[in-house]
């Protein structure tokens, strides 16, 4: 059974509320009649050329995106530029899009808490409070402390594989237990993860420089600190599952179906 789009965007404000987005950020619904309705949904982490394929071949209604299609400010929708093409798809096939982001990093069952979760962390708060239980990046502990190195390939068996695989900052055998998190790219939050106590922080897209200097702050500090860096997409891949069910749960006519298809941007990596 079908259900209009304009309830079914309700709920997806109680459970990801826009008012909790950074003011840089721009989710919501991005295409689409609210008065369309919706009896298949597909989620992915982003939207590309190949999910709005997948989307329309396989007789979808809505996607719904981590990452907004619109975050950066376009001027125009011209059909020969990629995102004026994708929406063209889109609007053409009676295909809504919608974009659930920080918004839904920080919230109780987001992006940061899903990853906390398939880690297997215990007592697990925000990294980075924005009120009860909200806010960015996760910080908690293992239940028994692990090598780095083992905490790494654990990490490696929990999230998808990429070509970036997961790298490490620190000695493999350096004992960790006290671990922040950040799914997504997460290097402004270094500090507040070393400040927080913890022995590792795990996240995306981790630059040269903020790595650089965190590490010489902790030799500087005797302490020990390290850094792990995943695939951005991976680790936001796994709050999909989470997304999925919450929506099953409140609406269980509705077909809610997780993409498979990598959209990590890289394809191999060479070593010498």
């Amino acid at each position: 059974m079908a259900v209009v789009l304009g309830d079914l965007l309700q709920t997806l404000e109680e459970l990801w509320p826009l008012a909790g987005a950074d003011d840089w950020d721009a989710p919501g619904l991005i295409c689409g009649s609210p008065a369309a309705r919706i009896s298949r949904m597909l989620l992915t982490v982003d939207v590309t050329d190949e999910v709005v394929e997948e989307a329309i071949s396989g007789g979808f209604d809505l996607i719904i995106a981590h990452h907004p299609l619109l975050l950066r400010g376009i001027n125009t929708v011209s059909e020969d530029t990629s995102k004026g093409s994708i929406l063209a798809r889109a609007i053409r096939a009676n295909l809504a899009i919608f974009a659930a982001h920080t918004n839904a990093d920080i919230v109780p069952r987001g992006v940061s808490a899903a990853l906390a979760s398939a880690l297997g962390l215990e007592k697990v708060r925000p990294l980075v409070e924005t009120g009860a239980q909200t806010g960015h990046g996760r910080i908690g502990s293992l239940l028994t402390p692990v090598s780095l190195g083992e905490l790494a390939k654990s990490i490696a068996r929990v999230v998808p594989p990429t070509a970036s695989g997961v790298r490490v900052a620190g000695s493999f055998e350096m004992f960790t237990q006290r671990v922040a998190l950040c799914g997504g790219a997460g290097d402004s939050f270094i500090n507040q993860a070393y400040e927080s106590g913890a022995d590792v922080f795990i996240t995306s897209d981790l630059r040269h420089h903020p790595v650089q200097e965190i590490l010489e702050r902790a030799k500087a500090e005797q302490r020990n600190f390290a850094l792990i860096d995943i695939s951005h997409w991976s680790a936001e891949w796994l709050w999909l599952e989470w997304a999925a069910a919450d929506i099953h749960d409140r609406f269980a006519s509705i077909q809610v179906v997780v993409s498979e298809l990598r959209t990590d941007p890289w394809d191999f990596a060479v070593t010498q």
